[in-house]
């Protein structure tokens, strides 16, 4: 079935200027163009805008969606697993801070401060098991993925704060790591594999880390799309050269 630019739009809940847009960026063609000019989107279009629209409900720049899109390894299952886990982890990251807020409504005066901020630290174990939960637990076992998680369930406050902070601070590095053209065996890939190792540190405790199970997981940077898509999600080729880093420097 073929589409008109009107139909596509009424059908994608977007508008019609969107579509001409996404035409001129070279993010969605027609599949065909009438000769009275009138655009025409076929399956392959509507599947493509489909994926548009996932990745930008995910607030990925059009520029980053259309390299990720056009990559010549690009798997359409993959891609929607990958969707999946981002959309049920921020699902999961929304519900726990409505729960918070609700009981903040309730008992204001009566929650500790620990109670305060357990939601931050239920956040991130759900977005772990979203993201790796799956992997982990097959390549480790069930205990293994339990006992980080309790390792992040008991972090202070101030650990926790410290865990994020440096989980922004090696995204940025990263990032521009590879927009500067770094070479991952140099100093910028030293210092990423080093935060890296730091970070792990927060949810491994001495008895799980090993350099292997470290460029284990790294491997799985550029082999899950998943994973891929989070750590690319704003400059494409951050999970490759983090992979590399940690392969090089651990």
């Amino acid at each position: 079935m073929e589409y008109t630019i009107k139909q596509l739009s009424d059908l994608a809940g977007i508008t019609p200027r969107t579509l001409r847009w996404y035409d001129s960026q070279g993010l969605l063609k027609p599949g065909r163009v009438t000769e009275a000019g009138y655009r025409l989107y076929g399956p392959a279009e509507v599947d493509r805008l489909q994926q548009i629209l996932f990745y930008r409900a995910l607030d990925l720049p059009l520029a980053e969606i259309r390299t990720l899109l056009e990559r010549p390894d690009f798997d359409r299952q993959a891609a929607l697993q990958s969707h999946l886990s981002a959309l049920e982890a921020r699902r999961a990251q929304l519900d726990a801070l409505i729960l918070t807020v609700k009981q903040t409504l309730k008992g204001a005066d009566t929650m500790s401060d620990a109670e305060k901020f357990e939601c931050f630290k239920r956040n991130v174990i759900k977005e772990n098991e979203a993201l790796h939960g799956a992997e982990v637990r097959a390549k480790y076992g069930d205990a293994a993925m339990e006992q980080a998680n309790a390792r992040v369930a008991g972090l202070t406050r101030e650990q926790y704060w410290a865990m994020t902070a440096l989980e922004e601070e090696i995204r940025a590095k990263l990032e521009a790591a590879v927009r500067a053209g770094a070479d991952p065996a140099g100093e910028a890939g030293l210092d990423v594999a080093m935060c890296h190792k730091t970070w792990l540190s927060y949810g491994w405790d001495g008895s799980q880390y090993s350099p292997e199970a470290h460029r284990g997981l790294a491997a799985l940077y550029t082999e899950d799309d998943r994973f891929t898509t989070y750590y690319d999600r704003t400059v494409p080729g951050c999970a490759a050269f983090l992979r590399a880093s940690i392969e090089r420097h651990i």
